[in-house]
């Protein structure tokens, strides 16, 4: 693949795009988004420009019109795509807003027959859930990256239609304007970004509305994340949100809709107890793009290397008990064991010596044949298997992976980690939605470890079955739900609800139950809310909630027949929402003279892949990676001692006295052994856990499990030792421990 230099035309001139403008307004945990684009054809020709870029996988496009000089379009949801086509033939300017075929985070706007010396502003809109983060915050992202997509070999049936490309941050022509509104009905407490922020401003006394923006000066030249945090953020709550007056009672627009945020509260004495079984298995991304570094600072690990450390991570922490394997996957596919072993010291360093060899020299991005090989093996009997994806996402084929793990979800769930700026949400959201399990991003500066430890302890908590939802409302008022049934609760984590009521009585009270069993413990959770609708909401819950049901049509049973087409084209067109078969589209009819002269053709991609990052990253168009090019990858930090001492651990949770050790606890050998401990393991595993608890506790959410491991086996030692207060161990290393 060539690397660009720039956003260029056909004639290596600058594209027309000058500049965005997004505005957010942010309500609790949904967010409505406004881009408006400004174009300028300085071209002497009319032009068509198609502008290429990413969008959060759950979004729901909702609004798409154009002004050009005075006149303003405003385009309608129509099954693609034949009045674009006859439009632009009979020259007409006409646009076009459509959804990728291959993934759903990928969208296309086409402006069509610009004339020469004009300038147009398109305006999109669309609104998302926010996502819950591991410290309680709510993560708004807009993507700046839309890395190269990776289409697998021989598949020429489903090309992608526009090939994406490569460009410098350095040369990225036009600029961004960014400003955020936050509300809730609870406080906001702080607003934070990767990017520069002026200060947040609230908007009045109880801090419950707040503005923020961007800093001036800003390039957008990476992901845009803001991270939300309220007061009392894991409250349920509910919002009844009022139907279109336009709109027919009875349809999807016309009645209201409920949307309830639950968060279960599982008893403590439940959740202390970690499963000691399962079957773990971890699939790495070891294609070219990993060797790309893990932010745009460049001076920190690349992807691979912080993702073999935290494959340590991993291994150190899984109980004894359980059965393990690890996939890697580019071009090929390969696991270190025929199939899952049971975890042990062997088959732990076995594995942790294959880790240690892993790089990013695998060629491609092909992650459907693996996947199809760990479905097809046969589960172990009382071992629920449990699947960790690493990816930086870059793949052509989104849906057909999604509709793979959908339907081997009732033996399999999946946790996802999308890995660098760039990864596809959809992607990464969509397999863990599917597969029954949670979704991490990892970008900018964020530690991958963390984020992969939350998903393990999700892993190992007690399963939930039996989960039932009941509803107690007023006479005459009932409701239809719109999301699919809640398949997996995790602690701390929201599950989102949103149906239809097919009658407010405005005023009255409802109530909500979620039932389910946890470790035969029996639980459940309450709700009661009003049913009287939130003022002015701008039907955000409706969109949602019709992207919701689409979605679930268009992935039904694999490829949809055509009577489901029919059903997910109605239900785009009656809510306003895009679909996979319908588009936004707009024609300028104007006074009906054509517009004269050749028709210029342009593509715009909203990239930024700084130069300096590694061919690997660039060489996805062709479908090929040359894996001679990626034999050696950059220098590495030297790995820090919190690493150093887990690499240390034993599989059955203790530490030996050695001079890896001491070294790893800045000591000496002779410092260690000074006291002659009667029983050396034992006083090891001791000073490991003294030093964890003295030195790393801003990375407890680490090494937690692991200390858990060590603890259990100093009490299966017979060893009474209070790690708070033992005079002998402060002594040894000078530490005061409280």
């Amino acid at each position: 693949m060539v690397n660009c230099c720039g956003l260029l035309t056909d004639k290596k001139e600058p594209v027309p795009l000058k500049g965005i403008e997004v505005e957010v307004e942010v309500r609790d945990h949904v967010a409505t988004v406004v881009s408006t684009l400004h174009y300028e054809n300085k071209e002497d020709k009319p032009l068509e420009a198609v502008f290429v870029f990413p969008m959060p996988a759950d979004a729901a496009v909702c609004h798409f019109s154009a002004k050009i000089g005075q006149t303003q379009v405003v385009a309608e949801v129509q099954e693609k795509q034949k009045e674009y086509d006859d439009a632009l033939s009979s020259g007409q300017q006409a646009f076009l807003l459509e959804e990728s075929e291959q993934s759903p985070d990928i969208f296309s706007l086409s402006v069509g027959s610009l004339p020469p010396e004009e300038s147009a502003s398109i305006r999109l809109e669309y609104v998302t859930e926010l996502a819950v983060q591991a410290d309680d915050g709510l993560r708004f992202c807009l993507p700046a990256v839309l890395n190269p997509r990776y289409q697998p070999q021989g598949r020429k049936d489903q090309p992608l239609k526009t090939p994406v490309t490569s460009v410098p941050a350095s040369l990225v022509p036009y600029s961004l304007s960014f400003s955020a509104r936050v509300s809730s009905p609870r406080p906001v407490c702080k607003v934070e970004s990767s990017c520069s922020l002026d200060p947040l401003q609230y908007l009045n006394t109880e801090q419950t509305q707040a503005s923020v923006q961007l800093a001036a000066g800003h390039k957008f030249d990476r992901d845009v994340e803001l991270l939300i945090y309220y007061k009392d953020a894991h409250q349920p709550a509910a919002v009844v949100e009022a139907g279109q007056a336009s709109a027919k009672p009875g349809d999807l627009m016309g009645d209201p809709v409920v949307m309830l945020s639950l968060y279960p509260e599982f008893p403590q004495a439940v959740m202390s107890k970690m499963t000691s079984c399962g079957e773990f298995v971890f699939l790495l991304d070891r294609s070219g793009s990993m060797y790309c570094p893990m932010d745009s600072s460049h001076q920190g690990q690349t992807r691979i290397s912080s993702a073999r450390d935290t494959l340590l991570l991993l291994l150190k922490s899984l109980p004894m008990g359980c059965y393990f394997n690890i996939y890697s996957f580019g071009s090929r596919y390969d696991s270190i064991f025929l199939k899952s072993v049971e975890y042990s010291q062997k088959s732990m360093e076995d594995a942790l010596k294959m880790v240690e060899q892993m790089t990013a020299d695998m060629g491609g991005t092909e992650i459907l044949q693996p996947l199809k090989q760990i479905f097809s093996q046969p589960c172990i009997p009382s071992q629920p298997r449990q699947l960790f994806i690493f990816t930086d996402g870059e793949v052509g084929n989104t849906k057909e992976v999604i509709n793979l793990v959908k339907k081997n979800a009732a033996s399999h769930r999946c946790f996802s980690f999308g890995i660098g700026e760039g990864a596809s949400s959809a992607l990464i959201t969509g397999v863990a939605k599917e597969g029954g399990g949670h979704a991490q991003f990892i970008t900018g500066t964020d530690r991958m470890q963390p984020k992969v430890m939350q998903s393990l302890r999700f892993a190992l908590q007690p399963a939930v079955v039996d989960i039932s939802v009941t509803w107690d409302l007023p006479k005459g008022v009932s409701v239809t739900p719109l999301s699919p049934s809640i398949k997996t609760l995790f602690q701390g984590q929201r599950s989102l609800k949103t149906l239809i009521l097919s009658q407010s009585s405005g005023s009255s009270d409802g109530c909500v139950t979620v039932k389910y069993r946890l470790a035969d413990h029996p639980s459940q959770n309450q709700l009661h809310f009003s049913l009287k609708p939130t003022e002015d909401t701008g039907l955000t819950i409706h969109r949602l909630g019709a992207r919701t049901l689409i979605r679930s049509l268009e992935t039904e049973d694999g490829e949809p027949s055509g009577g489901v087409k029919e059903k997910v084209v109605e239900l785009s067109v009656q809510s306003g929402v895009s679909s996979a078969f319908t588009a936004f589209i707009a024609v300028n009819k104007g006074d009906g003279k054509a517009i004269q002269g050749p028709l210029v053709h342009a593509i715009i991609m909203l990239l930024h892949i700084d130069a300096t990052f590694c061919n690997c990253c660039l060489i996805f168009s062709s479908g090929e990676e040359s894996e001679e090019s990626l034999s050696c990858e950059p220098q590495q930090p030297p790995r820090e001692p919190l690493l150093q001492l887990i690499s240390l651990q034993t599989a059955s949770g203790s530490w030996l006295l050695e001079p890896a050790l001491a070294a790893a606890l800045g000591k000496t050998s002779e410092e260690l052994e000074k006291p002659k401990p009667p029983l050396v393991e034992v006083w090891a595993t001791i000073l490991a856990l003294i030093w964890l608890h003295g030195f790393k506790m801003e990375a407890q959410e680490e090494w937690e499990l692991l200390a858990m491991k060590a603890v259990s086996w100093l009490h299966a030692q017979k060893v009474g030792a209070c790690l708070h207060c033992n005079k002998l161990l402060c002594t040894v290393f000078q530490w005061t421990v409280i």
